[in-house]
């Protein structure tokens, strides 16, 4: 074997000494982040609550009597739901389903509709123009219940 001065011998043992130290640390470090790749991962993603109601008439006839009903139980000062909202009003020339919900909306669905004829249009179209004379108390464009 070698024989080192024993100068040489303390710098060489300082020098592995150190190496040694910091392959420890190194060591450490790698251990401590391989252990992480098994910790679980925080919940990322929030849970949402979804707040909508459907309509009485949901799934069920949408003729002009089911509109009559709901215009009926309708509160021009009370928010719009989509128990509470006016059957006969329109947005952007279109009518809502039977849950206040207007096409191109979340939640619009394609209500299903009653028998359609002229003279039953002319019937209907007299009631409305009727109610629109008579316009409910509380009722007036931007009020809670209207969505214009």
């Amino acid at each position: 074997s070698i024989q080192y001065p024993k100068s040489a011998r303390t710098i060489l043992f300082f020098i592995l000494s150190k190496q040694a130290k910091m392959m420890k640390i190194t060591v450490a470090l790698a251990l401590v982040a391989s252990a992480a790749a098994f910790v679980p991962a925080q919940q990322a993603r929030m849970t949402t609550r979804i707040n909508f109601e459907y309509g009485q008439y949901d799934d069920k006839l949408w003729d002009h009597a089911a509109k009559k009903d709901v215009y009926n139980k309708w509160s021009p000062t009370v928010a719009r739901t989509g128990n509470n909202f006016n059957p006969f009003e329109t947005f952007k020339g279109n009518s809502p389903d039977a849950s206040g919900v207007y096409p191109g909306e979340q939640w619009y669905k394609d209500p299903t509709r009653g028998d359609v004829s002229y003279a039953i249009m002319m019937e209907e179209k007299a009631d409305i123009e009727a109610m629109a004379e008579a316009p409910k108390a509380g009722f007036e464009p931007g009020c809670a219940g209207c969505k214009n």
